[in-house]
């Protein structure tokens, strides 16, 4: 795919600094929540779009990540950023996280561009990675990541020398999914270590997973996320932690893929028989197959609601709303009306009127049988503790102190 571009670089060679690793596990990186402007178009437009691309990412080889296409996150309506610092001496960069892709990239932002320091190696290897609705082209750097007080030695980051497209505000992408996904994006096409792969290579993380927390947002820009590199923070969640294995079914298991089946109230409607899907920290809403999302507002009594994409509901409707259930693993995760909403407090940052109540389940657009069915994006995540354990090849939930909070 590089044919299609003549990218001329220049060959910085410098000396790597001498490592000093130091365990401190685990580690809990804060995370700010921002919601961007969609250029007109709506969540559920986006959501959808990036379901679509998620699915179509995958070659028939694809298992476990080869052959998988990351996605980035750089357009969904919500995104979360990590402070991390790269270099030494160290250089800021506020970079989204994705469990939706793999590589750490920097230099979106011209006016923050990466600068090689002292612990800088050049390796000459082109990274590109195209998306919807643009790309970004660079050289492959080695250098010394620090987050949450963790310093990575030697980890390889891409460095922009254009990018085009949906990068506002932010430097870049900090890529946390499967190290599969890596393969396509390089001229080497070599796979590439993620940063919770270096840091337990390291010998810096006591396990090797990273515990992902989000809370229900009370405004646009929330500082209300947090990732627990080499273990889980206890305070986060309730209860214990429910594990289950990462799905063998393509295109799922190229990426944070589970199984599980979803029902809608007490007199347990189906509306997803057990089948594959993801958990996904680049898509806003719940996303479901084509037949449940019809079944689902034909119980709600919803219509779709033009400006925001959402579907809407009325007072009475509300009233009436029952939970949704999520079987994962033998466990039934509760969904309750109120967190099947969008927070009333954010109506204006979707176009939507103060007095509208919407409801955050999406439509996928394609029908069940696709091998992504599902996509349990922050509508899910703000209301459940999430593990993505790398070393066991799994994916452990729980439930929260806001799992039935009223707050939206």
């Amino acid at each position: 795919m590089f044919s299609r571009l003549v990218l001329a670089f220049s060959l910085a060679a410098v000396s790597l600094a001498s490592p000093v690793v130091v365990r401190n596990s685990p580690v809990s990186v804060p995370l700010a929540r921002r919601f961007q402007a969609t250029a007109g178009r709506t969540v559920a437009d986006i959501d959808q779009s990036r379901a679509k691309a998620l699915q179509a990412a995958v070659s028939p080889v694809a298992q476990g990540g080869a052959g998988v296409n990351p996605i980035p996150v750089t357009n969904s309506a919500t995104i979360y950023t990590a402070e991390v610092s790269i270099g030494s001496p160290p250089q800021t960069f506020h970079l989204i996280v994705d469990t939706g892709s793999s590589n750490t990239w920097v230099g979106a932002d011209a006016a923050n561009p990466y600068v090689p320091t002292s612990s800088s190696v050049n390796t000459t290897d082109i990274i590109l990675i195209e998306y919807g609705s643009g790309l970004f082209a660079g050289l492959e750097y080695n250098d010394t990541v620090a987050l949450g007080g963790l310093a990575i030695t030697n980890q390889t980051i891409g460095v922009a020398q254009f990018a085009l497209g949906g990068f506002q505000g932010v430097d870049g992408i900090l890529g946390i999914g499967p190290a599969g996904l890596t393969k396509t994006t390089t001229a080497s096409g070599d796979e590439i270590p993620t940063i919770t792969d270096n840091a337990w290579a390291l010998g810096l993380l006591d396990a090797y997973e990273v515990g992902i927390s989000f809370e229900p947002p009370t405004n646009t820009s929330d500082a209300n996320g947090q990732l627990t590199f080499g273990g889980v923070d206890e305070s986060k969640f309730d209860g214990s932690i429910t594990y289950v294995p990462i799905t063998t079914t393509a295109p799922a298991s190229g990426y944070v893929g589970i199984e599980q089946s979803v029902s809608y109230g007490s007199a347990n409607v189906s509306l997803l028989e057990t089948t594959s899907g993801i958990v996904d920290t680049g898509t806003t809403l719940i996303v479901l197959a084509a037949d449940a999302f019809a079944t689902y507002q034909n119980l709600t009594g919803a219509v779709p609601d033009e400006t925001t994409g959402l579907l809407k509901i009325t007072q009475d409707q509300y009233d009436n709303l029952e939970s949704l259930f999520f079987n994962i693993g033998g466990q039934s995760f509760e969904l309750t009306k109120n967190a099947q909403i969008w927070p009333r407090s954010l109506n204006a940052a979707i176009g939507g009127d103060a007095g509208s109540i919407y409801l955050i389940v999406g439509n996928i657009g394609t029908p069940s049988g696709s091998g992504l069915d599902f996509v349990n994006g922050f509508g899910f995540l703000e209301r459940f503790y999430a593990v993505y354990d790398t070393g066991h090849s799994r994916v452990g939930l729980a439930t929260t102190p806001f799992t039935f909070a009223e707050t939206n």
